[in-house]
């Protein structure tokens, strides 16, 4: 066992130690980019089984119930050697004992988890990911006398502040942004809060789009659903359905409508208790269109207030397209029920995105993002 792990180490001088890691986008990406990822976590048995039937070490269960020596016993790794430590954790409901704090603080949450591992891997580089709603989260304390009726929740700070006050008290630089996925390659519009980390206080960055709305050459512009599945229009393998009377209805929807596209007398029936409620309701009916990126992917394309239908099918997207959507290789294996398969994939970050954290990463360690000159810089 000694010997294994004294080679691990050898061959991997920028092992990643991925938490969280769900059907492995981010650690695709990252991997494409030249950086191994040497361990995966997940509670999830299903998020396990798909990391090692692709032939990834995994390790199994609840991140709260794992100490941080098994996982670098684990990943054949001492504290200091990871170069970069990466996860999105989630920021879920809950309580605590004593007071009861709102749902957006995440010093109750697995956020905690993911810093406790830090602080015992103190990895070069750390990636943490998140929703974007993060960034605008208030904590909101509940008052801890529930016998007043009249006792309202008030505002105690910034979701963002909690978190950046935790790493730079582990000691981190850190840089942090809203990115969206299609700026990267990706077919599909998905913004995600990226935060990364650097514990020798190197220049770290975000990185740079590399495809646009417009450009002059195809191969940097937004890539389109089409060329991510048009291919699989016929062929497009397991997949869920929609219900008779869904169909119907989505059969009188055009490519790229959605429910204001129904004749004015079904709008109302097709809705039901939605028709009142605020909002866009865009997901509702909804029939992608295949020269745009998709929107944000699910993690069930047959809900009706996020429906996901075929451009010219009478079908929600496949498993399949799912994965293309979300730029898993079409080698890359899924398992569980289909639902589970849905949701593994629905939650995943794109690789596109994972390559280029990646790469901004390495360029940070070799310190080849710049290039320096005395001529002024264009404004």
């Amino acid at each position: 066992m000694k010997r294994e792990q004294e080679q691990m180490r050898a061959g991997t001088e920028r092992a990643v130690v991925s938490l969280f890691s769900g059907a492995m986008g981010l650690d695709l990406g990252l991997r494409q980019a030249g950086l191994p990822v040497v361990l995966g976590q997940d509670a999830d048995p299903a998020c396990v089984a798909t990391m090692r039937i692709n032939g990834h070490r995994a390790l199994a269960g609840d991140i709260r119930d794992i100490a941080p020596t098994d996982l670098l016993t684990e990943a054949g790794l001492q504290p200091g050697e990871a170069f970069l430590v990466c996860g999105g954790p989630p920021c879920q409901p809950f309580s605590t004992a004593g007071k009861r704090l709102g749902i957006n603080d995440p010093r109750g949450s697995l956020f905690m988890d993911f810093i406790r591992m830090l602080d015992y891997i103190r990895p070069r580089f750390f990636i943490m990911e998140n929703v974007r709603g993060l960034v605008s989260a208030q904590l909101h304390r509940t008052p801890s006398d529930e016998s007043d009726p009249t006792a309202t929740a008030t505002t105690a700070g910034s979701v963002l502040e909690v978190i950046l006050h935790e790493f730079r008290r582990l000691g981190y630089t850190t840089v942090h942004g809203i990115l969206d996925a299609v700026d990267y390659g990706a077919p599909q519009f998905r913004e995600r809060f990226v935060l990364l980390g650097s514990r020798d206080h190197e220049a770290i960055f975000l990185p740079h789009p590399t495809h646009f709305r417009q450009h002059q050459h195809a191969a940097y512009r937004w890539r389109t659903l089409r060329e991510a599945i048009g291919d699989l229009e016929d062929d497009p393998g397991p997949c869920a359905s929609f219900s008779a009377a869904r169909m119907e209805l989505l059969a009188q929807v055009p490519e790229g409508g959605n429910w204001r596209s129904l004749p004015p007398d079904l709008v109302r029936e097709a809705m039901g208790g939605a028709y009142s409620s605020g909002g866009g309701k865009v997901g509702f009916y909804r029939r992608l269109a295949y020269n745009q990126p998709a929107p944000t992917l699910v993690t069930s394309p047959v809900q009706k207030a996020t429906m996901m239908c075929h451009p010219t099918r009478l079908r929600p997207l496949s498993v399949r397209e799912y994965a293309r959507i979300q730029q898993f290789p079409d080698e890359w294996t899924i398992t569980g029920p289909m639902v589970a398969q849905y949701r593994q994939i629905g939650n995943a970050v794109p690789v596109g995105l994972a390559y280029a954290l990646g790469q901004a990463i390495i360029a940070t360690a070799e310190q080849t993002s710049t290039i320096h000159t005395k001529r002024s810089l264009r404004k």
